[in-house]
């Protein structure tokens, strides 16, 4: 007879320190609002799966809109993305600092105008 004690249920949560190699910083600074765009060059076997879902995800969004979209912690994103940057798969666009000017502030406001256009 079956005793709801003696059962255990598979594990269906991965923690975030497995997906990232233990790492919890990325070596890349990248800012929640950064803008990301993939480099040409096709297909990437030797990335691991959480990997090839940021990256399938990543062209012409931000770290935030990423981590949303593919149901993982924004910590870890930042590391898998960090680690696609560094590797020279994705480029991350120029954000706004302190130190930028009028019309790259104005440029950045109508790259995200056109974003949400288009949803």
């Amino acid at each position: 007879m079956f005793d709801n004690h003696d059962y255990v249920a598979p594990a269906r949560y991965v923690r975030p320190y497995t997906i990232t190699a233990g790492r919890t910083r990325s070596k890349v600074d990248l800012p929640m609002e950064a803008t990301l765009r993939r480099r040409p060059g096709g297909f990437h076997p030797d990335l691991n799966p959480a990997a090839l879902r940021v990256l399938a995800t990543c062209d012409a969004r931000s770290v935030a809109e990423v981590s949303a979209l593919v149901s993982m912690p924004i910590g870890v994103v930042r590391v898998l993305l960090g680690d696609l940057v560094e590797q020279g798969i994705v480029h991350v666009e120029a954000t706004i600092t302190e130190s930028s000017s009028k019309d790259e502030r104005i440029d950045l406001i109508e790259r995200t105008l056109r974003g949400l256009r288009t949803y």
